[in-house]
């Protein structure tokens, strides 16, 4: 059973993370013919304080 795991920043809507998931599950189930049932996506939303750039936050540059 794969399990994919993803960081991104926070700020996109629950629509746009839902059609993330079930890309990516598409392409892994493809990829690696699995089942599409077997195939596992988890998203992590880090807020922009916590993710560095350059070594500056994204919240601090706008981002």
């Amino acid at each position: 059973m794969p399990l994919i795991n993803i960081k991104i920043m926070e700020g996109r809507s629950e629509e746009k993370v839902e059609a993330l998931m079930k890309r990516v599950t598409d392409a892994v189930s493809e990829s690696i013919e699995a089942p599409k049932e077997n195939v596992r996506v988890t998203v992590e939303e880090v807020p922009k304080t916590h993710w560095a750039i350059g070594g500056t936050s994204a919240k601090k540059l706008g981002r």
